[in-house]
């Protein structure tokens, strides 16, 4: 049915308090109705959003797509019932959707949000992840698309004990994001009890005042004094704002306010009932705050005048790592959404290169790996095309961002550097040797591993257009280049080096491992044994057809070798793919990291881990025999 109400906008703080009443009723009753969820949660916010969202959040409801909309962020995500009811409110859902479709199977209103509502930039619940995504947004605002909209963060005070909340403040400060508001729900009590600070505003905002914020703190029930902070807030000026909202916990219920034991709960239908007769019924209240009054879409100046598409001469010995500063300097010539970010080792993945032709858009986000991340995640939010770069290594740190990505829907590239053993003395801290294992475990997520320079440019370029995940690993020494700049590298190929009738085993490598079995297969070759030689530079997805024309080609022979540990890298993605073909009979001998290694020289590594041409041709010997 066509909902004919006319919708109230300009809304007194009377009517303001009727609104925050129907959210917390229709929180109540989204969740009783599920049998689960977070309605305590969401009643104790409930004041915050009614006078955000009724009084100072400029959003066209109707069409969530405007540049020029305000971003409203669900840091604090599991408090999902007060979102919805909150959507419910503006009319961009209905009451029966909020009543028949929160948490349940097949339905968009899940238990925590997610992009799949137009209305929603990026997933949350796990916590600590809001606040740092809206410093990317945040940055577009400022830096890029030149809008004056807000970035809004509803917060809650569990959370203010996750190291990257204080990353996202500091990283905001340092940017001067005035266009950043958080609103701590400071509501006392977790999931298992009281939080570590309670109602301690004073020490929230000595630690936010310390990372550079501007904190403002009220009583999170008083609708004037939310009023005057929401004002000074959105006005603007050169640093985050942090509004510390002193709330109770199922605040408009007297059974369950500030009880502890509440988290998490819905409310059973006869005490749901008693909590609708203390606030006083349902409501159908349908409001619109204000809407931007600007109309208009960022102006995106066209890119410098690009460099050559970089180059390389047959033998030459180039590090991937250096051919990948050299690829995204290029791209940053001819696409004006690429940017840059990388965390205090630019010299070393050569991302300066970058930042000094761009440096409009390049961001440092210094040793902060989780806010790298997201920052990623908030600038493909506005449409940038975002590449970020560190060690391979320390983007274990920043796990749990990479896999909220893949919920959000986020198009981030990752870039990780100095990988394997290959790297040297500096020893193992530094040894990125579990990255392609948790890379491919993300959602839809591309991972691939170059050898040479032509390969690694082919690569970034291909990483540019490609939506969700992707991840390029890439090597500190030099190798020879392999390819020339014409050679194609398709997502999902593989690429075959050597190749005869008479060949008797497969060699499978990737990167650094990929040279080695090019010297192995040169050694057999002296003893008459041909090898077939795969460059498996798409590592997810990867070439099923390839590899079993290979396997099919040498008697299902194959010796795969990878500067990684045997978990989860090149042997498994081989192992997956043509187990699943059904190919019959594999004979694999998988050469891998499997001993913690120490510091040397790359080739001393190599040799001392197994997985160098002389142990690759031996595993071959063993197959043959």
């Amino acid at each position: 049915m066509t909902d004919t109400r006319q919708p109230a906008t300009d809304l007194s703080l009377d009517e303001v308090a009727e609104l925050s009443a129907q959210l917390r009723v229709d929180s109540i009753r989204s969740s009783t109705s599920a049998g689960s969820g977070h309605p305590t949660s969401s009643m104790s916010a409930a004041d915050l959003l009614a006078v955000l969202v009724g009084r100072h959040l400029r959003y066209d409801w109707d069409r969530p797509e405007a540049d020029t909309n305000d971003h409203l962020i669900f840091s604090k995500g599991h408090a999902s019932p007060l979102l919805y009811s909150v959507y419910k409110a503006v009319g961009a859902i209905a009451d029966d959707e909020l009543m028949t479709g929160y948490r349940r199977f097949g339905s968009r209103l899940q238990g925590h949000p997610t992009p799949i509502l137009p209305w929603v930039d990026v997933a949350t619940g796990s916590l600590g992840q809001g606040l740092p995504d809206a410093v990317g947004v945040a940055l577009a605002g400022k830096y890029l698309d030149k809008l004056p909209y807000r970035v809004w963060v509803l917060c809650g005070d569990s959370e203010m004990a996750e190291g990257s909340i204080w990353e996202a403040l500091d990283k905001a400060s340092h940017y001067r994001l005035g266009n950043l508001v958080a609103l701590v729900d400071v509501n006392r009590l977790g999931q298992r009890g009281p939080t570590e600070l309670g109602w301690n505003l004073d020490a929230y905002a000595r630690r936010a005042e310390s990372f550079g914020a501007k904190v403002i703190s009220v009583d999170g029930h008083d609708l004037p004094a939310i009023d005057l902070a929401l004002h000074a807030a959105g006005a603007g000026g050169d640093r985050p704002t942090v509004i510390l909202a002193k709330t109770v916990k199922g605040k408009g219920f007297s059974e369950v306010e500030d009880h502890e034991g509440w988290h998490g709960k819905a409310l059973p239908a006869e005490m749901a009932e008693r909590a609708l007769v203390e606030l006083g019924g349902e409501r159908n209240l349908l409001v619109r705050g204000p809407v931007p009054a600007f109309d208009r879409r960022p102006e995106l100046r066209p890119a410098s005048a690009a460099a050559p598409r970089p180059a390389y001469a047959l033998g030459e010995k180039v590090a991937t790592r250096k051919a990948y500063g050299d690829a995204l300097k290029w791209l940053g010539g001819i696409h004006p959404r690429v940017v840059a970010m990388d965390c205090e080792v630019s010299n070393s993945t050569h991302t300066d290169e970058f930042a000094h032709a761009y440096p409009e858009r390049y961001f440092e986000m210094y040793i902060a790996e989780q806010q790298l991340i997201a920052a990623a995640v908030g600038l493909s939010v506005r449409h940038y095309v975002p590449f970020a770069s560190t060690f391979a290594a320390f983007f274990t740190r920043a796990y749990d961002f990479i896999r909220m990505a893949a919920i959000s829907a986020a198009s981030i590239r990752l870039v990780g550097s100095h990988a394997g053993v290959e790297i040297g003395a500096d020893g193992p801290s530094q040894m990125g040797l579990e990255d392609l294992a948790m890379m491919r475990a993300v959602q839809g997520s591309t991972v691939l591993y170059p050898s040479d320079g032509p390969s690694t440019v082919a690569l970034t370029k291909e990483m540019a257009d490609r939506p969700g995940v992707s991840y390029l690993r890439t090597t500190r020494g030099g190798y020879p280049t392999l390819y020339s700049e014409d050679d194609e590298f398709p997502i999902g190929g593989a690429k075959v080096l050597r190749s005869t009738d008479d060949d008797v085993v497969t060699l499978i490598g990737a990167g650094v491992t990929l040279h080695e079995c090019l010297a192995a297969a040169d050694e057999l070759a002296r003893e008459n044994i041909a090898a077939r030689v795969i460059d498996l530079y798409s590592v997810k997805p990867v070439d099923t057809e390839t590899l079993i024309a290979a396997a099919d080609a040498t008697g299902g022979r194959i010796v795969v070798s990878e500067d990684h540990h045997p978990e989860g890298g090149l042997g498994s993605a081989v192992a997956d793919a043509l187990l699943a073909s059904g190919l019959t009979p594999l004979r694999m001998k998988h050469l891998a990291v499997r001993e913690l290694p120490g510091s040397g020289a790359a080739h001393e590594l190599l040799e001392a881990v197994g997985i160098s041409a002389s142990h690759i041709a031996r595993a071959v010997r063993a197959l043959l025999a």
